[in-house]
């Protein structure tokens, strides 16, 4: 039984551990180290050796002691030690990889799809719901069924996991499209280009859900009702489960791919453009979460950033915008983060044009602190604004705002400098303009030229320019001679003589003998102000041989006049001009006997100063010429002798020393009047200051006051205003010292003043002494004083007081009861018109009536001496109100009083003329044009009152034969006084707002023949009279102001009526009354462009045109006229070569025009441009100036409608097309050009100037109504190719341009963003006018922030995370890697790994056969798409606990692949902690005491691998805390624990890092294996 026992137990057989490996593969070698027993081994044979002396192995070799390290060392220093070892190690490598198997076949395959019952599908979907269900489970199959929305639906009601839905819609997208993978055209991505379309149709139909209420119909009584599905709670939750499960999905989807992230994007950009506001807060969103998606691409950034300007300018205009708060910061946000991530996306002109406000206040808010969080907003801030001001100086170039002042560079300057000039009034102080500009850059030739020129052309008015000239020029000798001074420099006197003697020798309008007079004046004041030198200048013309200048020459020589004709006082001066003219022998001159007759003719007109004959009746200036024949024809240097050699002296002379100096005044108004007419203004001066000086009388005192008045404009211009204040401030002292106080003597010191010449204190006693006379006549009191009655009855009963001093008893009277109450001159005035409507009624005569008349005139003069300011206000305060409507009802009997009784008053200074005009005139003329019905005769009385007032005020040149104002040529002085006001602001732009009302008058058949032709008589004479043509050039914006007013109020009436307002501003700058302006005679006719009528020629053709426009819009009978018209204007313009000038005069003529006449000008020019691009024959640069110089018209005309869009004219569509396909084929013949390398280095700059000029042409084409045609459609691809291209040209390389490089990628973006986005099925594709780009267009040399704006019109969005930067490549038949196409994203075949277990390597045994690292190709992905290969080594995995076994596996591996020297020298390094310190105690006493008896063997991890060499950073783990070996030992440990020492009972806390330190205290000094520990002694480290 028990032999059976043991003859069935099998025998034991040693077998190797499973880690360990053959030692051979093929031969059978056993295992390394693994010596198992076996019968018949050596060592149990019992021979009697074996007995004796125990089981010895013979030695291997038979010298134990040899050593073969010398013949090695021999064979290491051979020659061909390194190959055959290279050799070697080569055939070991490769006989390795040989032997390595390779990758098996893929063996994933896609669940299949299998149909279920009901039943079995929920059932299906409810174990994918459960996260305990493993889908290795469930992903054998899937069930087919439910298909796009239902199946969305059906995963959101299963509640099923976001990570397990998508791997189902992933495995159901694969079975979708396993068909259609061997196709040779299958995209891998189309079907995520179908799912995309499926997610948002079903995120679409759920927005679609968020409906705002209809707002209700007027007029429509039906009750409407609104239910949204977010009112209801119920619907509301529902809702938002559906929406936030779709988005989840949505993120998965757009994360890996499964959606075509262009056609999600693309669909966000389109909802936003769409949606209402209430959908717009969820659009936003989506959004932001994908923006980063859209941010480096302009095609969805772009209208991305319309549709949000758009949504927030319909919330800033809704009425729950207090709802849309979140809506619109983040709106706000978006746009922010688009500025500052891709600012091109806002160069869109139309956009900017529609929504530029509110882009500026939306990207400059500062809102970073609540959106970029983690940077500095103030910086970020900074950023912003860059970019905004960048964005606005971008869109406004391309819509051609800002556009600079028009101005030439000589015509431009001349403008300015005339209308400087022009501006120059009695309120000027000349010692403050800047005529000559100190700078170095400015001309001083050309200013001088264009200052003298103007003193004297015919073409400017005013008699103050020859002096203002002069005092300017000394001005600047004197600012020029001090400069030149401190610089060491020349005296600018030799240029300002050479400059003089230069215009005077060469200028045409000093030639013109029309102009002698003023030549001679101008250079005569120059010589005594010493400007000039008159002994040099006929130095000049002798030493030059100058033919003609002696009268006794045959030939006549242009300075023969200037020499006979200026003015002279020194006697050498004289001399050398009597020598000049008539030669040395000469005795007698013709001057003398000419002298001796004005001298006569002078006697005889002033009997009262030299005693002679009977005094002549002089009613006018005329009168006075008339009677003076030969003093008024002589030239002036006769003139001004007789006037300032003789008789001022006399005068004088006589005004000092006559006791009633009233006798003179006449002989003073004379001669003021003879010195007027020649100009004589610095002798009136002086012969005026002296009257101040000696006046004893009012009379004399006015009469001097009303000549300082009537010239205030040249004392201004002389510099001499200063000497006249002191004149004054003397005079007024003098007065004073008599105890006599003048109003007009006060008034007119501070006015001229002007708080300029009076010293502080002077000027302060000024005011007190006026405040003191003010007070003396109207003092103030507490309290309300005595009011005054309504009806004054004294006033009436002076029309029958004939005592001579009753007026001014009554005026005392008045004065004396009520001149404490304000309002009592008013009320004076009031019913002295009153009494003035009973005459009529108590006086049957002419003659009595004006006498009262002249009653009531003394009495107004009195009380007005006892007004503080005078009765002026008060007049024009009753005339604007209550009087208004009193004067209309006036008789014509009153009138004729009335009239009498006003220009008495303004003669003698009571009344301004101003007055009268504003408060009686200008009401008059309005109101007989305005429709407000007044009885016939009623009006025509009214009017006509209104004219005579107006000549007798401002056109009536000379006295009347009776008592009607002004009687004689004194009161025409006067009235030539007090009329300067009327012309000077601010009453001028009242005047000239009259003048269309005029001629309104004038047409107006209602009005009777005899008054319209009164008033067309007063016009003409206006036009006539030089301080109204002096006005009107210093206020040309109030003359242009008041006629477009005008015409605006005719916009409604006949044409001839405003055919007849052009003719009457026409005739307001033309020499003669009926001179017109014929548009096609324009460009010869230079005088029109001269600096001088330029500004007045541009305001007569603005109006034509804008007259044109009426027509045109009205489409009335002139309209084919007027058409006819524009046609003939645009020929004459662009037909001629135009210089710069003439383009600017243009310029300014059409600008401000109506969109009609605009759109023909527009039209028009376009056509030309059209001419000049396609003419092979003209030059380029020729071609170029002239298409600019044309282009610079329409740009000024378009100017004004660009304000508002809507007004922009529409284009022809044969032009447009036509200039279109011209640019078009422009574009690509430069393309062309620039493949030919010579193209491009022959006139570059032409080349570059062409490209620039052409890119602007677009722009503005592209900016009008009506630019996009059929044909222009078609063309804009190609012209979107070729710029694209031409921008790549001038983005780098030699060709690279700053300038042109930006104008044209702007002139791009603004082409395809007006581009018609039509496509089939009207699609919306933001993608589609964007021309075919590809990375390998961009040059390697481009700049980053071009490369930038480039990249961002590539038309794909970055790829996926997972294929980002990825490519296929292969290695060519050298070993070289070339690269093949990028890896395509394949979403919906590279389906999740469902856990099933994929081990990496997996050692088993069958029977003797050994697989090692068995790899499994079992995913969706094969390895071979990554050229994966075997490489015969594995990571280790242990499964023991022992490291020994670990080292030992490491061992027997290669570790070429899975290891690195670093990795390994770590790992072995690393000390496994001896918590109990056995192992080193026992290894010391080893040591100590040589002991065979080691006591239990502990081995360290690192025991395996000391043969291989230790590292020094294994040295660094011990330290000891004493400087013996006794002690404790401080271990610092950077690993973990092994679990083999946890297992030997220490507790201890496991290490989670490298990082820990453990200190673990050793066995004491004489301890020995004891397992009690010893406490450490604490001991101090020493420092």
């Amino acid at each position: 039984m028990r032999g059976h026992e043991q003859s069935s137990i099998p025998l034991y057989k040693s077998q190797p551990p499973a880690w360990l490996p053959k030692a051979h593969s093929a031969g059978e070698l056993g295992y390394p180290g693994f010596y198992p027993p076996h019968s018949g081994q050596e060592e149990d044979i019992l021979s009697e050796s074996n007995i004796k002396n125990g089981f010895v192995l013979p030695p291997s070799v038979q010298m134990e002691t040899f050593s073969a390290q010398s013949t090695v060392t021999e064979s290491l220093h051979g020659q061909d030690t390194i190959s055959k070892l290279e050799e070697l190690m080569n055939e070991v490598f490769a006989r390795r990889l040989h032997q390595i198997p390779s990758i098996p076949l893929s063996t994933f395959r896609v669940p299949s799809r299998v149909t279920l019952n009901d039943t079995k599908r929920q059932a299906w979907f409810a174990d994918l719901a459960n996260p305990d269900v493993p889908l290795n489970k469930l992903g054998k199959s899937v069930p087919h069924g439910a298909k796009g929305h239902d199946l969305l639906d059906l995963l959101h009601s299963n509640n099923i996991a976001i990570p397990r839905a998508v791997w189902f819609l992933r495995v159901f997208g694969a079975n979708e499209t396993a068909g259609l993978r061997n196709r040779p055209s299958y995209n891998p991505t189309q079907y995520s280009v179908e799912w995309a379309g499926v997610v948002t149709g079903y995120m679409k139909k759920q927005l679609a859900d968020i409906a705002l209420p209809s707002a209700p119909r007027p007029g429509m009584n039906i009750k409407q009702t609104f239910k949204g599905v977010l009112a209801d709670t119920g619907t509301r939750d529902r809702w938002i489960s559906r929406f936030t499960y779709c988005l989840k999905l949505l993120r998965a989807f757009y994360k890996e791919g499964l959606v075509d992230r262009r056609t999600f994007l693309v669909w966000v950009v389109h909802q936003m453009g769409i949606c209402n506001l209430a959908q717009a807060g969820f659009i936003a969103r989506i959004a932001d979460e994908y923006l980063e998606g859209m941010m480096s691409s302009r095609p969805l950034t772009r209208p991305f950033v319309e549709a949000c300007v758009s949504k927030l300018s319909e919330i800033g205009s809704s009425a729950s915008r207090e709802f849309l708060v979140d809506t619109e910061g983040l709106l706000k946000a978006i746009l922010q983060r688009f500025c500052l991530a891709l600012p091109d996306a806002f160069v869109s002109p139309r956009m900017w044009a529609t929504h530029s406000s509110l882009l500026l206040a939306v990207l400059t808010e500062n809102i970073m602190d609540q959106t970029f969080d983690g940077q500095n907003p103030s910086e970020i801030h900074q950023v912003l604004i860059r970019n905004v001001a960048d964005i606005q100086r971008r869109n406004e170039a391309m819509l051609f705002y800002n556009l600079p002042p028009l101005a030439s560079d000589r015509l431009g300057s001349s403008v300015l400098d005339i209308k400087l000039l022009n501006s120059i009034s009695r309120t000027t102080d000349i010692n403050s303009i800047s005529f000559f500009s100190d700078s170095i850059l400015d001309d001083p030739k050309h200013k001088l030229d264009m200052l003298l020129t103007w003193s004297i052309t015919p073409l400017q008015f005013g008699d103050h320019r020859p002096f203002a000239a002069i005092t300017l020029i000394r001005n600047w000798r004197q600012r020029a001679g001090e400069r030149a001074l401190r610089r060491e420099d020349r005296s600018p006197d030799e240029f300002i003589q050479d400059q003089l003697f230069n215009w005077l020798d060469s200028s045409e309008v000093a030639g013109d003998p029309k102009n002698t007079r003023a030549v001679a004046l101008l250079f005569g004041k120059l010589i005594q102000r010493e400007l000039f030198s008159y002994g040099s200048y006929i130095q000049r013309l002798i030493a030059r041989g100058e033919p003609g200048l002696s009268f006794n020459d045959a030939v006549e020589s242009r300075h023969r006049l200037f020499l006979r004709w200026i003015s002279l006082s020194e006697p050498s001066q004289l001399n050398q001009r009597k020598v000049t003219l008539y030669g040395v022998r000469a005795r007698d001159t013709p001057e003398e006997g000419t002298e001796r007759q004005m001298r006569k003719e002078i006697r005889a007109v002033m009997p009262q100063l030299f005693e002679g004959g009977p005094e002549p009746l002089l009613k006018s200036p005329d009168a006075l010429f008339r009677q003076c024949k030969t003093f008024v024809s002589s030239p002036l240097y006769e003139q001004v002798r007789t006037l300032k050699l003789w008789l001022l002296p006399i005068l004088e002379k006589s005004i000092s020393s006559i006791s009633v100096i009233d006798n003179v005044l006449k002989s003073y108004c004379i001669a003021v009047e003879l010195m007027a007419e020649t100009k004589c203004f610095r002798s009136i001066l002086n012969l005026t200051l002296c009257l101040l000086e000696h006046a004893s009388t009012t009379d004399s005192l006015n009469t001097a006051i009303d000549t300082l008045r009537r010239f205030h404009t040249l004392w201004s211009c002389m510099d001499v205003v200063g000497s006249i204040v002191t004149s004054l401030q003397t005079a007024h002292q003098i007065w004073k010292s008599k105890g006599m106080q003048t109003r007009v003597l006060l008034v007119l010191l501070k006015e001229l003043d002007d708080n300029r010449f009076l010293s502080a204190q002077a000027r302060d006693q000024l005011n007190a002494e006026i405040s003191y006379y003010s007070m003396t006549l109207q003092p103030v009191i507490v309290g309300h004083p005595e009011p005054v009655p309504s009806v004054l009855p004294e006033i009436l009963l002076l029309a029958g007081d004939y005592e001579e001093d009753a007026p001014s008893t009554l005026a005392n009277g008045l004065w004396i009861k009520y001149r404490m109450s304000f309002d009592w001159a008013w009320k004076v005035w009031d019913n002295t018109i009153a009494s003035l409507r009973q005459i009529p009624l108590m006086v049957p005569d002419t003659e009595g009536r004006r006498g009262c008349a002249l009653r009531y005139a003394t009495f107004l003069r009195h009380v007005d001496h006892l007004l503080p300011t005078g009765l002026d206000d008060h007049v024009l305060g009753w005339f604007l109100g209550p009087g208004k409507s009193e004067v209309v009802n006036l008789t014509a009997d009153v009138w004729d009083i009335v009239t009498l009784l006003l220009l008495g008053l303004v003669v003698h200074g009571a009344l301004k003329t101003t007055t009268i005009m504003t408060g009686l005139v200008y009401p008059a003329w309005q109101c007989a044009s305005s429709s407000v019905e007044l009885p016939l005769q009623q009006m025509e009385v009214f009017l006509a009152a209104a004219n005579n007032l107006v000549q007798g005020l401002l056109l009536r040149g000379e006295g009347s034969s009776g008592i009607m104002p002004p009687c004689d040529l004194f009161d025409v002085q006067r009235l030539q006084t007090r009329k300067q006001d009327v012309y000077c602001e601010p009453h001028f732009p009242a005047l000239v707002s009259n003048i269309p009302i005029l001629v309104s008058l004038e047409n107006n058949e209602r009005i009777p023949e005899h008054l319209r032709t009164e008033l067309k008589a007063i016009r003409h004479s206006l036009y006539e009279d030089d301080n109204f043509r002096q006005g009107t050039f210093r206020n040309l914006d109030a003359l242009r102001e008041a006629f477009e007013q005008a015409m605006q109020l005719k916009e409604n009436t006949s044409p001839e009526v405003g055919d007849r307002t052009m003719a009457a501003l026409r005739m307001i700058f033309s020499e003669a009354p009926d001179e017109d302006i014929e548009i096609s005679s324009w460009p010869e006719k230079s005088s029109f462009l001269s600096p001088w009528m330029i500004s007045a020629t541009t305001i007569q053709l603005q109006f034509f045109l804008k007259q044109m426009e009426r027509s045109i819009n009205k489409e009335s009978h002139a309209y084919d006229t007027a058409c006819m018209t524009l046609d003939k204007l645009t020929s004459v313009i662009f037909d001629h070569t135009l210089s710069s000038d003439e383009a600017c005069f243009v310029t300014q003529m059409t600008q401000g025009v109506g969109s009609a006449v605009a759109g023909k000008i527009i039209n028009n020019g376009l056509r030309f441009l059209t001419g000049v691009l396609r003419d092979p024959s003209s030059d380029t640069g020729t071609s170029l100036a002239r298409a600019g110089e044309s282009f610079r018209i329409l740009i000024y005309v378009a100017e004004p409608l660009r304000q508002e869009s809507a007004q922009l004219p529409v284009l022809d569509p044969d032009v447009q097309d036509m200039f279109f396909s011209t640019l078009c084929s422009k574009f690509a013949s430069i393309e062309e050009a620039t493949h030919n390398p010579d193209a491009m280095t022959v006139d570059r700059t032409d080349f570059t100037q062409e490209v620039v000029l052409l890119a602007r042409f677009l722009q503005f084409d592209l900016s009008f109504e009506g630019a996009w045609t059929a044909s222009t459609t078609e063309s804009s691809r190609k012209l979107c190719a070729s710029l694209y291209r031409l921008t790549l040209l001038f983005a780098s390389g030699n060709t690279f341009d700053p300038i042109a490089y930006p104008l044209l990628l702007d002139t791009l973006y603004y082409l395809i963003d007006e581009a018609p986005t039509s496509t089939k099925m009207n699609a919306f594709d933001p993608f589609i006018n964007y021309p075919d780009i590809t990375p390998s267009d961009f040059a390697p040399d481009i700049p980053f922030h071009y490369l930038t704006q480039l990249r961002s019109l590539l038309p794909h969005l970055p790829a996926v995370s997972s294929v980002a930067d990825l490519a296929s490549c292969h290695r060519d038949a050298s070993g070289k890697l070339v690269q093949d196409a990028p890896v395509v994203n394949r979403p919906w075949e590279w389906i999740e790994n469902l856990g099933e277990p994929s081990v990496p390597e997996e050692r088993f045994r069958e029977g003797e056969d050994r697989v090692k690292y068995q790899v499994k190709n079992s995913g969706s992905i094969s390895l071979d798409t990554f050229g994966a290969r075997m490489t015969g080594e594995g990571i280790i995995t242990s499964k023991y606990d022992d490291e020994r076994i670990e080292a030992n596996m490491r061992m027997f591996e290669d570790g070429l692949s899975a290891d690195n020297v670093f990795k390994r020298d770590w790992r072995e390094t690393r000390l496994t902690v001896e918590i109990e310190g056995m192992a080193l105690t026992a290894g010391r006493k080893a040591g100590m005491s040589g002991s065979q008896e080691l006591g239990p063997r502990v081995v360290s991890p690192g025991a395996s691998s000391s043969r291989i060499g230790k590292s020094p950073a294994r040295s660094s783990l011990h330290r000891s805390t004493n400087s013996t070996r006794s002690g404790s030992v401080e271990i610092i440990d950077v690993d973990s624990v092994s679990s083999s020492t946890m297992r030997k009972g220490v507790k201890r806390k496991a290490a989670t890092s490298d990082d820990e330190v453990i200190i673990v205290d050793g066995p004491s000094k004489g301890g020995s294996s004891s397992s009690k520990k010893s406490k450490p002694k604490p001991k101090a480290r020493k420092r």
